[in-house]
């Protein structure tokens, strides 16, 4: 059996152990059944928004009349090219890691399914390890409603919408959740008839507030069907045929030539063989770890997706920089304490949070004062014919601290870091009002909700 120091299942967020824990000279072996990277790089986070940049290019195009700019709106996309180019860049960051590994005489990189033959062994194509510390890292994967005749067919998920070379005329999209809104926006900017089938409501783990606001400008470019029960798929005459139940329990249909998955993800737990061990899942199917990520075997540890803390790669990013500092430097720092974790959303519009929602707020029973800005009431608002969006920004009525906020319009993902900075330093709304802020650039809006947030104060 070989003998390794650290093993790592996975090598998304694992990879912030594997090089480190090599460079240190400590004997590591990469355990990953696909391309290196993970999901965000070969199937999620960068490919998907190097192609939402060409859509929102399209889509400034399409809307260049309103600056009083002609353009000739029937513009053509190469999306094959497009696609190839995408699918080129990724698959050569990835060969690049399997290439730096090769060169690495501390890391073993192994290509195949890991599988747990006991608490610490496991088996990688018929080859059995163990180590000192194991770290599972093994992501997440596309969850597939069980919707009759779909299986059948031949739908796309998030993995293969990023490859496919052929835009559809007509794209039917099952979710409503960020990766439906963000492919689906992708998709319609340039060229396909979208239409959204939609259980209860579009980003609904948003603030209620910034939920309404996208979907009333996300209907406007895209149809929604919302508050559907689907009851069946098929696939003839290389057509889709989806049957639903509308909200008010009437039976119909819609065709398609493109249908695309979007409704959730599920853990790769089920994947390892932890039925051979003491690793304990959550209903769920999430790895159960506590708050040093260890999960109930001693030595094993689990980060990223496959535990659910958080679904971002920049919070696995965070729990892999934890665990090596806490378990192979063993630098005794403690239990992992969460900074306030931001998410986007690259959709038209886009949508940007940290921190608590007014609905968890209200649910909590806390006292709090409301800040909202809209865009269309600040210098660069103006310049961007705003119709739409706002900055909402939560405070605590006692201590003045920033609770949540949540933005929804243009660059919301890069006007957020400004108060997730503020969070982090348990800044208050004194510090996002006395800061200077260049005048007129979009970060006003958030200074404008700060006042708001002053004026509910009755200072």
């Amino acid at each position: 059996m070989q003998k390794y120091d650290i093993i790592v299942i996975g090598s998304g967020g694992g990879a912030k152990i594997v090089s480190p824990a090599a460079r240190l000279g400590l004997k590591v072996a990469c355990v990953e059944k696909d391309a290196l990277g993970g999901t965000c790089l070969n199937r999620g986070c960068l490919p998907s928004k190097m192609l939402i940049h060409p859509a929102d290019v399209a889509l400034t195009i399409k809307e260049a009349r309103k600056f009083d700019i002609h353009l000739d709106s029937r513009f053509e996309v190469d999306f094959p090219k497009l696609i190839n180019r995408i699918s080129q860049t990724v698959d050569q960051d990835s060969a690049k890691m399997a290439e730096g590994y090769g060169l690495n005489p501390n890391i073993d990189l192994y290509q195949g399914q890991a599988k747990f033959i006991s608490n610490k062994v496991i088996e990688v194509a018929g080859q059995p390890m163990t180590a000192d510390k194991i770290f599972i890292a093994v992501g997440s994967r596309p969850h597939i409603p069980p919707v009759e005749g779909l299986a059948d067919t031949p739908y796309m998920t998030s993995t293969e919408a990023l490859r496919q070379t052929k835009l559809p005329k007509k794209l039917i999209v099952f979710g409503g959740g960020y990766i439906a809104v963000e492919l689906g926006h992708a998709y319609g900017a340039l060229g396909s008839d979208v239409h959204f089938l939609v259980r209860s409501r579009f980003l609904r783990k948003e603030d209620s507030q910034v939920s309404e606001e996208f979907t009333r400008i996300f209907t406007h470019q895209y149809t929604a069907h919302v508050g559907v029960t689907l009851i069946g798929v098929a696939y003839k005459h290389n057509l889709f045929t989806v049957t639903y139940q509308d909200r008010d329990f009437e039976t119909r249909q819609i065709t398609s030539d493109g249908l695309l998955v979007a409704a959730g993800v599920v853990p790769n737990s089920d994947t390892l063989g932890l039925e051979n061990t003491g690793i304990a899942v959550r209903e769920n199917g999430f790895i159960q770890v506590d708050d040093h990520l260890r999960t109930t075997v001693e030595g094993v540890y689990g980060l990223g997706d496959c535990v659910g803390n958080y679904l971002y790669r920049h919070s696995v990013n965070f729990e892999g920089e934890y665990l090596f500092r806490s378990v192979i430097e063993r630098k005794n720092i403690g239990p992992i304490h969460y900074p306030p974790i931001p998410h986007a959303v690259f959709a038209y519009p886009q949508v940007a949070g940290v921190g608590m929602t007014e609905d968890q707020i209200r649910h909590e029973g806390l006292d709090y004062v409301v800040g909202l800005c809209p865009y269309k009431n600040s210098g660069m608002g103006m310049a961007l014919l705003s119709d739409h969006g706002f900055c909402k920004i939560l405070i605590d009525r006692q201590t003045k601290k920033i609770l949540g906020a949540h933005i929804v319009g243009p660059e919301a993902s890069n006007m957020i870091h400004m108060i997730i900075a503020f969070m982090y330093k348990e800044g208050t709304l004194e510090d996002l009002l006395n800061m200077v802020y260049i005048h007129p650039a979009l970060p006003e809006i958030v200074r404008n909700a700060a006042r708001k947030a002053q004026a509910a104060l009755g200072e």
